[in-house]
């Protein structure tokens, strides 16, 4: 049950998947209140603002490095951390100061939050807390438009079905990965120490209207819109095939999971579960160009640049194994649903989403 959740703090409320949960979470819980807080530092954070009044959410402007600013949030029962620098690729051109003070030193803050309100807690964390080495040396080969493992290969903690918790986890992830991780130990350790529920989600690509894509975060979105607004293009890495595979969520799926396991914290407290697509909601670069030319009925011309970055997988397809059968959930929208729903959304608004996500430029 959701007992206690009276206040529910949504960090990171204005960013793409904090303003959808925040959204859903008042809709769905309408006895509770939900304040979405966010420093809207990410552009076009601030489209959300009017969405979330219309929805009955408070938003409270402040950041998770501060500490007073959380206090002003006031009490709450439940926090929903989905703040963070969230792009993979933050630190590698220039200081790390903000991605660590406000993915690991901001976790920090929120959970001193939680503890003195006996709130329980549920992190959003990513699946690039698995190491890079270790993902590229999945024995993976083309097949079609693709890269894929064979139907019967395995190994620790990864198989044809995905990647699953166990996956090892020594070796480099990048800063954003690893600021992730530490965080998820925190989570728990708070958990442990002060008796608070907490909950831990490993989510993959998480996609669906209004998420600001860019190239490095949010790269569906992105994709479709270039092929309708236009702007460049390029598949990067890997040779420059587009044969790198990523599994989609839809946030509104995620979203189903949450309420669920929100009223199930007291069996499944102190867990850590991948959250994702799956494989049947997956797909490469090469695949959506074709899946946007088909919806768009635009052709683009896709550039090549062979050289791969540094914080860069070749595939990554989420093992939901574990969370389907603790919640009996699964994704209930296909790729091509997602991304037909992306389209209209991009069509429907195009006055306002062109001149964030129609510029030139773009790799993935």
């Amino acid at each position: 049950m959701t007992r206690n959740h009276r206040t529910i703090l949504v960090t990171g409320g204005a960013g793409f998947v904090g303003s959808h949960l925040s959204l859903s979470l008042r809709r769905d819980l309408p006895d509770a209140t939900v304040i979405a807080f966010d420093n809207l530092r990410r552009r076009g954070s601030e489209l959300a603002l009017a969405r979330l009044a219309a929805g009955g959410v408070r938003f409270v402007h402040g950041d998770v490095r501060a500490a007073a600013d959380l206090a002003e949030a006031g009490a709450f029962d439940l926090l929903v951390d989905c703040s963070a620098e969230p792009s993979v690729h933050a630190g590698y051109e220039g200081g790390a100061e903000y991605l660590v003070d406000t993915n690991l030193m901001g976790t920090a803050r929120c959970l001193e939050a939680a503890r003195r309100h006996g709130a329980d807690v549920l992190f959003l964390s990513t699946s690039r807390v698995y190491p890079i080495a270790g993902l590229r040396s999945l024995p993976l080969d083309p097949a079609g438009d693709r890269l894929d493992l064979a139907p019967t290969a395995t190994g620790p903690g990864w198989s044809h079905a995905g990647v699953a918790t166990g996956f090892p986890l020594d070796g480099p992830r990048s800063l954003y990965g690893a600021t992730k991780l530490a965080s998820e130990l925190l989570v728990h350790e708070y958990g442990a120490m002060y008796g608070l529920r907490t909950l831990v989600d490993r989510c993959g690509v998480l996609t669906g209207p209004w998420q600001m894509g860019k190239v490095d975060q949010g790269f569906f979105v992105l994709w479709a819109a270039r092929h309708l607004y236009g702007g460049a293009l390029a598949y990067r890495g890997f040779g420059g095939d587009g044969l790198q595979v990523r599994d989609v969520l839809h946030v509104a799926d995620l979203h189903a999971l949450v309420l669920r396991q929100l009223a199930a914290l007291d069996r499944h407290a102190g867990c850590t579960f991948n959250v994702g697509g799956g494989r049947g909601c997956s797909i490469s670069l090469r695949e959506l160009t074709g899946a946007c030319a088909r919806l768009t009925g635009r052709t683009l011309e896709i550039g090549r640049i062979a050289d791969t970055a540094a914080a860069d997988v070749p595939w990554y397809v989420t093992d939901n194994t574990a969370v389907g059968s603790a919640f009996d959930w699964a994704p209930a929208r296909s790729v091509e649903d997602t991304l037909e729903e992306i389209c209209r959304w991009l069509y429907d608004h195009r006055t306002l989403l062109e001149p964030i996500l129609g510029t030139r430029g773009g790799h993935l």
